[in-house]
């Protein structure tokens, strides 16, 4: 009996934790403040029951309303664990294959090289494998206002950085294509099957998967970036176009019932919502994202990509997670199976990477590694490379101050310029300035300050997409090109415009 006492008593501390009891409070309330965080939500679920969900700080620092378990937040790439689980959930109902080409069920489905659209794979579609590089295309992509479809089919437009199969390249347009599929395989949307597989059965009354599910809810967190070193209120992004990749707007609460599921092999209160070799499947490695040679985290050695989910070691287990970016939120949701624990943290701005610290923080509490602040390690990187961004952003600005005039009449840079992936954009002189437009982003101004050697520097209106020099590109004293880059929140690559 005295044996028995002690296991209990010591699964009874290994559940309750006391970081979680006694510190986390003052832990990220203490934290918060120093990555300038208005608001934030955790969901920590351990041995089949509810740990926490809490919210802490203000959903906007306007009203200063109360973050709590119900509030919702833009959950993005954690979207893609949804639809990688429908469509394992359709491929273990024999109604379609993993292994199904694109163009068989897709008959618009292209992609530049004819050999991989040929032979494209929902499974290639969900592991980041057709070639393009992380984030490839997502400057048209991200918040524009074309339909799913026409993003699919510009697709083809895109000269990938990587040969097929070759290299792991995250790309929300294949996950896009993957959700796509399913209503030419069910007549249903990829919405309404996720709402009656997954919402309902698992009590997720607050998740929603389009943008007016947040924008007009009573209890949602505004979203924030920094620019100048200051905290800036951004209008939600409307990305229901890529919704397979990354609309869904949820919160602790209903994630939480979604970790309970997933720990314990597809039931939830009692009720097998999905077949276990579902998730099974789900969380399969199926591409190889990289090595792990950290030395913050010395313990974890690989990182692969299953469907929805990436799986790495740490500390010798098995750790699955999904991280999520929108326009001001970034979040995180983790389980460890072999420790029957699961972790969900969101915040509402996107200059931070305390979601994760604060991720792997209670994870290394539940394993009883020795405490260290992962936060505090995590900002100091943070910090250095802000200050390096902001002292070249103000290095560029003070060019701007000390360029009397530009290269050129402002007149001569005007035009339509045209990219075979994005479209036009057009540069127009307005009161003694240049201003350019996008055509699929009609909500974006970038104004351009001149500098030296037919170069600009672009401000955009909305500070997510940053300030960057455009270079202009001249012939016989007339403009033939422009280069555009973005940040790289949202897209790696640079984009020449070639003037028509």
């Amino acid at each position: 009996m005295i044996f028995l006492a002690a296991v209990f008593m010591a699964a009874t501390s290994w559940a309750q934790n006391s970081f979680v009891t006694d510190s986390l409070d003052k832990y990220i309330v203490r934290e918060m403040q120093k990555w300038q965080i208005p608001g934030l939500a955790v969901g920590i679920v351990k041995d089949g029951k509810v740990v926490l969900t809490k919210g802490y700080g203000y959903t906007d620092l306007t009203s200063k309303k109360q973050v709590n378990e119900n509030t919702l937040f833009q959950i993005a790439s954690n979207s893609k664990a949804f639809t990688g689980t429908s469509i394992a959930l359709l491929h273990f109902q024999k109604r379609l294959s993993l292994d199904d080409k694109v163009t068989s069920w897709m008959h618009y489905f292209k992609l530049k090289d004819d050999y991989a659209t040929t032979n494209a794979t929902i499974r290639d579609m969900l592991t980041h494998r057709i070639g393009f590089e992380t984030f490839q295309s997502d400057f048209l992509n991200w918040g524009c206002n074309l339909t799913r479809r026409e993003i699919i089919y510009n697709m083809r437009n895109v000269n990938p950085a990587n040969a097929f199969r070759a290299k792991y390249g995250y790309c929300n347009a294949g996950f896009l294509v993957a959700g796509e599929i399913i209503p030419l395989v069910t007549d249903s949307s990829w919405d309404d099957f996720v709402k009656y597989h997954f919402f309902v059965p698992l009590k997720m009354q607050r998740s929603t998967t389009v943008w007016k599910g947040i924008a007009i809810d009573d209890n949602a967190c505004k979203p924030y970036t920094i620019a100048d070193n200051k905290l800036v209120e951004m209008p939600y992004v409307n990305i229901d176009n890529l919704g397979p990749a990354a609309s869904i707007n949820s919160c602790v609460k209903d994630l939480a019932n979604w970790l309970l599921m997933q720990l314990d092999s597809g039931k939830f209160e009692g009720k097998q919502v999905l077949p276990w070799k579902v998730l099974e499947l789900t969380r399969t490695s199926q591409m190889l994202v990289g090595d792990q040679n950290s030395k913050l985290f010395p313990q974890k050695h690989f990182n692969t990509y299953g469907l929805g989910w990436f799986m790495e070691d740490y500390n010798g287990k098995k750790v699955i997670s999904h991280d999520g970016g929108a326009n001001g939120f970034v979040t995180t949701t983790c389980f460890i199976p072999e420790l029957n624990l699961g972790i969900t943290v969101l915040t509402n701005t996107d200059a931070n990477s305390f979601y994760d610290a604060l991720c792997a923080q209670i994870i290394e509490s539940y394993m009883q590694l020795p405490y260290r602040n992962i936060s505090e390690l995590y900002y100091k990187t943070f910090a250095n490379n802000a200050n390096a961004d902001q002292n070249q952003i103000n290095a560029w600005r003070d060019e701007v101050k000390n360029t009397k005039q530009p290269t050129m009449q402002l007149s001569a840079y005007t035009g339509i310029f045209k990219n075979e992936v994005y479209g036009t954009v057009t540069v127009k002189e307005e009161k003694g300035m240049l201003k350019i437009y996008f055509q699929y982003h009609p909500q974006l101004v970038g104004n351009l300050a001149p500098m030296k050697d037919n170069r600009f520097l672009c401000t955009f209106s909305d500070p997510e997409y940053g300030v960057k020099v455009f270079p202009f590109e001249t012939v016989g004293g007339k403009t033939t090109a422009v280069t555009i880059t973005v940040n790289n929140f949202i897209d790696f690559f640079e984009y020449k415009f070639i003037k028509q």
